[in-house]
């Protein structure tokens, strides 16, 4: 076992320690220690010698695991791409988020999280690898809600690059005020525009309706505020290293439309469409009902695309 590395960020203390060999023989159990507790995380390493690039993959909205599984569904998705990433000589450290799977003892109390808690985590992470000999440079790949979370945190510690996987271009207030719009009565949508508006202000809200309780409960609003700070496709302008886009053309979650509001932003950013590719990674017609089972069945394998273009990038990047 390597000795133990210490680092200062912020106000935390941080350890980052290899406890073991996981259930590939290439990969390991690794950590990151704070003062709420230890993030837990798998590093998947290339069989070839010396120093690798590595990219740290962060996973999609809630209660997804660094495997890309929500509660209670299991297709892999995240798993499947740091083994295609290994193969083809890219490390990556994958990692359940604070109140995830076996981070859940690091998670906050609900009123004290923040949207910046998470960059923060991902940005300790950066630091952790960067220190770690056994890595030449240190990217990010962010998939869904992570994507911009990953944005964040490239900015934040200089990653050499970033991947965007089907990553969203405007805000998320803008997205769920068109969401509700039309899936609300029309008295109900008023009042959750009325709320949307005060929270993007950054203002709480007391008085909340009964039917919206679900979506604006006090304890929630304080991560909403900080959330609806960042828009994509502004925060994507000032990142300084390469950045990929990349969007599968079957994703029924993510239009791809969104990939192109992001080039749109960033014109010299890489885009590649994959075509057939679902929002859980997976080859999928464009058909609700047939593609339920690649989101809960992990035997599907990626979009056949998907690898070689992240790898390509991410290889192409760390020898400029």
């Amino acid at each position: 076992m390597r000795k133990p590395a210490l680092w200062k960020w912020g106000t935390c203390l941080l350890l980052a320690v290899c406890v073991g060999a996981g259930a590939a023989d290439n990969e390991q159990a690794i950590e990151l220690r704070a003062a709420s507790g230890a993030i837990a995380g798998t590093l998947s390493l290339p069989r070839a010698a010396g120093p690798a690039p590595v990219a740290l993959i962060i996973a999609g909205s809630g209660p997804t695991d660094r495997d890309g599984n929500p509660p209670g569904m299991k297709n892999d998705s995240l798993r499947l791409l740091a083994q295609g990433l290994a193969d083809a000589g890219v490390a990556s450290v994958r990692f359940d988020k604070r109140g995830v799977g076996a981070s859940l003892a690091a998670g906050a109390k609900e009123a004290d999280l923040r949207f910046e808690t998470y960059i923060d985590d991902a940005t300790a992470w950066m630091a952790m690898l960067k220190a770690d000999k056994r890595f030449s440079h240190v990217s990010v790949i962010g998939h869904s809600e992570g994507a911009l979370i990953g944005m964040l945190a490239a900015k934040a510690g200089n990653a050499k690059a970033y991947v965007s996987i089907a990553g969203v271009a405007r805000g998320a207030s803008t997205a769920l005020r068109e969401q509700l719009a039309t899936a609300l009565p029309a008295p109900l949508a008023k009042e959750s525009e009325r709320i949307l508006a005060e929270l993007e202000a950054g203002r709480t809200v007391a008085n909340v309706p009964p039917e919206l309780a679900v979506l604006y409960r006090p304890s929630v609003q304080p991560y909403l505020i900080s959330w609806f700070r960042y828009v994509p496709s502004s925060e994507i302008k000032s990142l300084k290293m390469p950045v990929l886009l990349v969007q599968g053309s079957t994703d029924l979650q993510v239009p791809p439309g969104e990939a192109e509001l992001l080039r749109k932003a960033r014109p010299d950013a890489q885009l590649v469409m994959v075509q057939g590719m679902n929002h859980v990674l997976k080859e999928a017609p464009p058909d609700k009902a047939r593609q339920t089972d690649t989101y809960i069945n992990p035997k599907y394998p990626l979009a056949p695309t998907l690898v070689p273009a992240v790898a390509g990038f991410l290889n192409k990047v760390a020898k400029d």
